[in-house]
């Protein structure tokens, strides 16, 4: 049996460990996110939210739906160049910018009724979790949702 190969993919698994680590210390949005319903509480979709010249945006990797829904609808209600996109692979969350210990600016998308809402977001409990708030106008007109850290 050759050792190499072992002791490299240790090193490899070592490397992923601690850049996770490092997202989670500087409580950092980048990364895998579940996002929870705040009218149920079940899970609804992953999330995977990326940086860009200090602008964040989130992705959508994956929808938890029951077996007799279409496992991969597409945004009816969407306007433009998003209406009956498929909704697995659509960017829902954009333009968000650090501003103090939050991010704000930017916006969200709910494929659900295909509206745009207003968007800021909060991490807590030291990277762990993230509070996701859509609204309109101002931040007290919207509801908020928490998003599990998957990563």
């Amino acid at each position: 049996m050759n050792a190499r190969p072992t002791l490299a993919r240790l090193g490899m698994l070592a490397a992923l460990l601690t850049a996770s680590a490092w997202a989670l210390a500087d409580g950092s949005p980048v990364g895998l996110w579940k996002n929870i319903d705040d009218a149920t509480g079940k899970p609804k979709a992953l999330i995977r939210i990326t940086e860009n010249n200090g602008e964040l945006s989130g992705k959508i990797e994956k929808l938890f739906r029951a077996p007799e829904e279409d496992q991969n609808p597409v945004c009816q209600k969407c306007e433009g160049e998003l209406k009956d996109q498929p909704i697995v692979g659509m960017t829902i969350l954009s333009g968000l910018k650090k501003d103090g210990d939050e991010y704000s600016g930017g916006q969200i998308l709910d494929p659900a009724n295909g509206k745009l809402y207003k968007s800021k977001l909060t991490v807590v409990e030291d990277g762990r979790k993230l509070n996701v708030r859509g609204y309109i106008g101002m931040p007290m007109l919207g509801r908020t949702q928490t998003w599990v850290r998957e990563d």
